[in-house]
């Protein structure tokens, strides 16, 4: 199976939800490897982890390096924020001279960015999101960082987390004052935004609620959050939800692989929508976007994570676009189509507006 995301191969994720069921792997390749092909565990359509500890992916293990875009005109660099650590984050720029957002004092919004992929394959430096940055950076006039976090099983959660957390404090301390100088000449730290999908998504929530339980230095505040059709779940369907107890196994199964079992089904890192209405009110942003896809398996919990936070005395903004008869991340398999233009189009407001956009919903 090639190592990149296919259409297909995505597609075929799409059309499944996020997370999907543990189910019969294919032969293992031949390695070398002396495990004897016995299987620990199955991440359809992820990976495979073998009991000698060798794990095998099947998509999204591609990279490209950093470069000025051809299309947009953006640049990318790659930087090591701590190469004891091992993290990395990339870098877009946008064409200055072809910058239409408005901008204060030569400064542009900033985004931090958090890719998919189930918490245990893609990559801050893969062409799928090499080519989603580029777009979004050019459309909305950002400076962009996109963090390389640990995945799972290697490193399993809170790993993700917590490396979401050090490239938040490192882009403001950069913003400030730091080396980095696309950070420091070019970034309004004000205008602090993150985003991500997915799993992604998942992480820019909880680095967010961080943000509102231990602050950020300097004073420093999280403008809004764009949760681009997050991954949550829980024990209980909420309405609309699957309520097949295999479907719902195996998704228990497989949160409980990528966090080795640290949190429950019910965490709130997973399940906010059970979280009391205290716990929400320390969301440390001041406007949410939440975006669905009409058949995505997920969106009923993207849905009831906007009913929560609006019931919950939380003190922002929230709004939910909705775009119907497509498929998880469908704007990553199809970044041309016209409903991938116009959920770019609401995202790219979100960050340049001070109103909350309309809530949108795309026609089938």
């Amino acid at each position: 199976m090639a190592a990149s995301i296919s259409s297909a191969l995505l597609l075929l994720l799409n059309m499944a939800g996020a997370l999907l069921s543990p189910r019969a792997p294919p032969a293992p390749a031949s390695t070398g490897a002396d495990d004897g092909g016995d299987v620990d565990f199955f991440f359809f359509p992820f990976l495979v982890l073998y009991k000698s500890g060798r794990v095998e992916r099947f998509m999204g293990t591609d990279t490209v390096p950093a470069n000025t875009d051809p299309v947009t005109g953006v640049a990318s660099n790659d930087v090591v924020i701590d190469a004891g650590g091992g993290l990395a984050v990339r870098l877009y720029m946008p064409n200055l001279a072809n910058c239409t957002a408005v901008r204060r004092a030569g400064k542009l919004p900033v985004v931090v960015f958090y890719h998919g992929g189930g918490f245990v394959t893609e990559s801050a430096f893969s062409p799928t999101y090499q080519r989603y940055l580029n777009a979004l950076v050019s459309k909305a006039g950002v400076l962009a960082v996109s963090v390389e976090y640990h995945l799972a099983p290697e490193h399993p959660l809170p790993a993700g987390y917590d490396d979401a957390w050090v490239a938040l404090l490192w882009v403001l301390k950069n913003a400030r004052s730091g080396p980095e100088p696309w950070l420091s000449r070019h970034a309004d730290s004000t205008r602090l935004f993150l985003v991500g999908d997915s799993a992604g998504g998942n992480i820019a929530h909880n680095t967010a609620m961080r943000a509102g339980r231990d602050g950020l230095p300097g004073g420093a505040t999280i403008r809004g959050i764009a949760l681009l059709d997050p991954f949550f779940w829980g024990k209980r369907p909420v309405p609309s939800e699957t309520r097949d107890p295999e479907v719902r196994r195996g998704r228990n199964r497989t949160w409980s692989f990528v966090c080795a079992g640290r949190y429950g089904i019910d965490d709130p890192v997973i399940n906010p929508v059970a979280m009391a209405s205290e716990e929400w009110r320390r969301l440390g942003c001041a406007r949410v976007l939440v975006t669905v896809a009409g058949l995505d398996t997920l969106s009923a919990r993207g849905r009831a994570y906007v009913e929560a936070l609006r019931s919950s005395g939380w003190g922002g903004e929230v709004e939910l676009y909705e775009t119907a008869g497509e498929n998880h991340v469908y704007f990553l398999v199809k970044p041309d189509c016209e409903k991938a233009a116009k959920e770019m189009e609401a995202v790219a407001a979100f960050i340049n507006s001070d109103q909350v956009i309309t809530a949108s919903t795309m026609d089938a």
